[in-house]
């Protein structure tokens, strides 16, 4: 009996006997009432729903990981968005690294959710951006326990793949980038910068002010850098809505491997100038950087016309990358529905690294054969030039701002610009570029 009714009961207040035997039926009928749910102050327990789990595992072998399976290699590539030895690498590395994603029996001997199960929910989640519990009917799988799955495969992807798919470009990659950047015009250049923002849509009330910015609702930054075969080298996620681009590189880490002396160098020549720094291209809103060149919004001449024309071109290769990540993966281009911003960050680093394995899995050179076969594109690689001598041990305060220095230094920006302006149109005039 509740104690409401206990000392509604004992209250001194309630002699009549007549009013005591009125408030004792009213207390058993509640509680007859609660005991089997039908009452208002309902608080048992949810209700079990018997799934039929092993027959859900069944289905979704048949119908996509049996020798002959009900959908081909096509249908499963579309709504996977990965192949499938892409789906049964990811998911045995993950049932070596965390036995959640393995089949096992609970206390009452009941086989579980396979990690087939668990991982098609996870990537079902991410591509389609659907709610939790609309895999029930298919995957039979519970509401909490797809956003359990998503939680744990994510985390999973970012602490098992991050180091490989997150990783800044070693000296192989610096390399063949530097060789296509030659053949694009642009000597020198790294990949393309800018920001993304995602939508938050239950942000804490107490977080709004900070998170809300020209888009007027909370969002959360991504910094990325992308490289012309969209592989995403920088992704930098987390800062407010409310910064800007620039507050958010100021807030990065891009340049901090340059400033510390421990990455692997970066040696061009412009029309006979020498350069040691890569550089990215960005639009307007960017500092005048040594390492971050931008457009002519107004060309006067043909030459800044055609810089500027081929400028805007190779930048747009870090949006057809944002645009692409949220093609792949809704969840990253809706609003995020997840209440913690550890989740998040979680969620869009491995849609990220997701990004980068779907690419290196289906990269084609440009007869329309698989790179990873010949070997020309392999971003695992090491190279055959032998060991890039990078500086490892600690560097002077002086050494760090000098560094710094020459980052942030505009007359190397303006110096560098003239040099890839002229440049262009020297190789224009050749009939190199068109």
């Amino acid at each position: 009996m509740s104690n409401f009714f206990k000392r509604l009961l004992n209250d001194s207040s309630s002699s009549d006997e007549e009013e005591r035997n009125t408030w004792f039926a009213a207390a058993i009928e509640f509680e007859r009432q609660t005991s089997e749910g039908t009452g208002s102050g309902d608080k048992s327990s949810r209700q079990y729903r018997y799934r039929d789990r092993v027959s859900g595992h069944s289905r979704l072998l048949n119908d996509y990981f049996v020798e002959n399976p009900v959908y081909d290699e096509t249908l499963f590539r579309r709504r996977f968005r990965l192949s499938r030895p892409l789906f049964l690498r990811i998911l045995h590395t993950l049932q070596q690294h965390n036995d959640y994603f393995v089949q096992r029996r609970n206390a009452a001997n009941t086989v579980g959710l396979s990690g087939e199960q668990k991982m098609t929910a996870a990537l079902r989640m991410l591509a389609y951006g659907m709610s939790a519990d609309s895999l029930d009917e298919y995957v039979r799988i519970g509401e909490t326990t797809t956003i359990e799955c998503v939680k744990r495969f994510c985390q999973g992807v970012v602490e098992i793949f991050g180091p490989e798919y997150l990783r800044s470009p070693n000296a192989a990659d610096i390399s063949r980038l530097l060789r296509k950047a030659n053949q694009r015009g642009f000597p020198g250049m790294l990949g393309s910068l800018d920001c993304m923002h995602w939508a938050w849509k239950n942000c804490p009330a107490a977080y709004h002010g900070m998170y809300t910015g020209h888009v007027h609702r909370p969002t959360i930054v991504l910094e990325a850098v992308a490289s012309y075969d969209l592989w995403i080298w920088h992704a930098f996620f987390g800062m407010p809505g409310s910064n800007n681009d620039i507050n958010v590189l100021d807030a990065s880490n891009l340049f901090a491997n340059l400033q510390e002396g421990c990455g692997p160098s970066v040696n061009y020549t412009i029309m006979g100038n020498h350069y040691n720094m890569g550089y990215y291209l960005a639009d307007g809103i960017y500092p005048k950087w040594a390492t971050i060149v931008q457009s002519i919004s107004h060309p006067q001449d043909l030459a800044h016309e055609f810089f500027a024309k081929k400028h805007e071109s190779y930048r747009k290769d870090v949006e057809r990358a944002f645009g692409v990540l949220q093609a792949r993966f809704a969840i990253v281009r809706g609003p995020a529905r997840f209440w913690h911003h550890e989740d998040l960050t979680f969620i869009m680093k491995a849609c990220i690294i997701l990004h980068n394995m779907i690419i290196e899995d289906e990269r084609v050179d440009d007869n329309g054969l698989v790179a990873m076969a010949s070997g020309n594109d392999d971003y695992d690689s090491l190279g055959t030039d032998g060991p890039v001598e990078v500086s490892r041990g600690p560097i002077s305060f002086d050494h760090f701002m000098a560094t710094n220095c020459a980052i942030r230094d505009s007359n190397t920006h303006y110096a560098l610009r003239r040099d890839i302006i002229a440049h262009l149109w020297t190789l224009h005039g050749q009939g190199v570029i068109e």
